[in-house]
């Protein structure tokens, strides 16, 4: 089932395109990079990923695509946007189940931010941007090390933007590619279907706290 909800957020509106499964066993949420949306193939894999794994899918424009902008909003804004969203969500579409959220590039950087804001059971990755490409000084690995939930990253192993190391709850499944992660959708399904299911399927709700999260 395929839907799209124009969703209320601090500032301005927002879209969550739905694909529900039946008997859902949790939900995904995810975002989109900084001047894409939510066609991005990396992302088309990822909700195809999540179906074959059970779980329903929440694609999010943030409230800049959805007024016609590309230049992303600050990050404080990406993030109360992001949690008035997954709230909505939890609610919503999604209630009742246990929500992992996450998104491609930007989009990850967005969902890691908010990881315990969201009460998130978990984070996808998707070619996460460790640093801007060839400035290996200007790191944001410390975004991806705060999340104190399980975390998938899956990284082309051209990526400009760097390749983050394996890490304590933190796994990184390197695949033929680069940003776009574009060149191996098999093994982005794989991986993801892999990470979904080992995961678990409590259909507990998930308890995540009211606010907003900033983040620099």
């Amino acid at each position: 089932m395929a839907d799209v909800l124009e969703i209320a957020t601090p500032h301005g509106a927002a879209r969550a395109h739905l694909q529900l499964v039946e008997n859902a066993r949790g939900g995904l949420v995810l975002g989109h990079g900084a001047g894409g949306g939510v066609n991005a193939p990396d992302l088309v894999a990822a909700t195809h990923a999540a179906g074959a794994a059970g779980l329903s899918v929440a694609l999010v424009e943030q409230p800049y695509r959805v007024a016609g902008r590309r230049s992303p909003a600050p990050a404080a804004q990406l993030d109360a946007a992001w949690a008035a969203v997954v709230a909505e969500l939890r609610d919503g579409a999604l209630a009742g189940l246990p929500l992992v959220t996450g998104g491609r590039s930007s989009g990850a950087r967005v969902a890691c931010r908010a990881a315990a804001a969201t009460g998130a059971a978990g984070v996808l990755c998707l070619a996460f941007p460790v640093h801007p490409p060839g400035r290996p000084e200007k790191s944001r690995l410390d975004e991806l090390d705060a999340v104190p939930v399980p975390v998938l990253v899956i990284q082309g192993d051209r990526d400009p933007f760097g390749m983050p190391p394996d890490a304590p709850g933190r796994t990184v499944v390197r695949i033929a590619g680069d940003h776009g992660l574009k060149a191996d959708r098999a093994a982005l399904e794989a991986a993801v279907v892999a990470w979904l299911s080992s995961l678990g399927g409590s259909r507990r709700r998930a308890r995540a706290p009211r606010g907003d999260r900033s983040a620099d």
